[in-house]
């Protein structure tokens, strides 16, 4: 089968790969007809990302048509079209149990944090993700999810991830109504914590980025405000200035450790990794915030250590609240916002590509080349 192929730091290529097998009994194999790249897999493609091994097939969003099913698998048959959540998970840890499926313990048991994640490096498990013709999905009793008959599968396959980090994002800042919510980010995340904000009751959402095309599309399809750092002397400062010295009640990381804004964060963050990532968006969000307020974070940063102003965080009183997000949790009221047209996911998306031309795509992702926005990519046998 033709699966993406990573070769290295900002090297990937499609090649043939063996077919998955079921290994255990739980366990489908799905044949993918959508598989997106994430700003997650820049984290992997630029090897910021420890443990993310040559040979590795990224991919944790992607929907399919079940091919195989393991002996005890009884919630999916063969034939089934299925969104397949990013958390793998068992459904009956004690963290399962508390619906914190991005934490399950028996899926990952070794890792003091994160459950398994499909194509995300061997920290997270080591699984080959869903950027291929066929992927290997265990627990299918638990994730993947039937797609209704009325669904857009380019709305599906963004349920996978996108859509529910950027939702739980805003839900993780407490939104009340008559919040002024501050999003860190303009990519697909942050595009969606900011859509997801208004849902929460917030009564005005600010955007903070650096490229002018994200600041356009963000700005008309979240309907916010929306800033270029680069022409603020100071962005915390604007924002205290803008929301009467007080700060604003929630702000939402959503950018993680590819962060830009801040040479010494740049340096140690990206360049040469002696933290994990850049925190420069985290440093805004701790520091723009009002005193009492919410600092929610969905960006991703690696499993060590980051220069933070922990410092202000307990003078300030800030609440942190952070994690990955339970897709499976989400998934009824996220579809039913979708049907009730309170949510486009499709719209963000900005390029179509072959599976045949992932490189490509990764490079134009990773550039921001061609006003990139979302890439999805078609393996062959969806595109008949």
């Amino acid at each position: 089968m033709l699966a993406m192929n990573y070769r290295g730091p900002f090297r990937v290529r499609v090649d043939q790969k063996p077919y998955p097998e079921i290994l255990h009994p739980g366990d489908a194999i799905v044949r993918v007809t959508r598989s997106c790249i994430c700003g997650s897999d820049l984290h992997l493609y630029h090897g910021l990302v420890p443990d993310t091994r040559v040979g590795s097939t990224f991919g944790h969003e992607f929907i399919g048509v079940v091919e195989e099913i393991g002996s005890s698998v009884e919630k999916v048959k063969v034939g089934d079209t299925v969104l397949v959540p990013f958390n793998i998970a068992c459904g009956k840890c004690a963290f399962c149990k508390q619906e914190l499926y991005g934490n399950c313990h028996e899926s990952n048991p070794e890792a003091t944090a994160v459950g398994w994640i499909f194509g995300y490096s061997h920290t997270a498990g080591g699984f080959d993700g869903g950027q291929a013709e066929y992927v290997r999905v265990p627990y299918a009793d638990v994730g993947p999810t039937v797609i209704p008959d009325w669904m857009d599968p380019d709305d599906a396959v963004l349920l996978t991830d996108v859509v529910p980090t950027g939702y739980q994002a805003a839900e993780m800042g407490g939104i009340k109504k008559g919040d002024t919510v501050v999003v860190f980010g303009a990519g697909p995340v942050g595009i969606m914590a900011a859509k997801s904000s208004w849902l929460f009751g917030a009564a005005r959402v600010i955007v903070i980025d650096h490229l002018e095309y994200r600041l356009d599309f963000v700005r008309k399809y979240a309907q916010c405000e929306a800033y270029n750092f680069k022409s603020l002397e100071d962005p915390v400062l604007f924002l205290k200035k803008t929301t009467d010295w007080l700060g604003a009640d929630v702000c939402i990381d959503a950018v993680g450790g590819d962060a830009a804004g801040s040479a010494m964060q740049t340096i140690t963050g990206r360049k040469l990794m002696l933290q994990a990532g850049s925190a420069t968006a985290l440093h805004w969000a701790i520091n723009s915030v009002k005193k009492g307020g919410i600092v929610s974070i969905v960006g991703v940063y690696g499993p060590t250590d980051n220069l933070v102003p922990i410092g202000n965080v307990v003078n300030k009183g800030i609440t942190i609240r952070a994690n990955q997000a339970s897709v499976k949790r989400l998934l009824p009221r996220l579809i039913e916002h979708i049907k009730e047209g309170r949510l486009n996911p499709k719209e963000i998306i900005s390029h179509r590509v072959p599976l045949e031309e992932a490189a490509d795509a990764y490079h134009i992702f990773s550039a921001k080349l061609d006003n990139c926005i979302k890439p999805i990519l078609i393996p062959p046998s969806a595109r008949v």
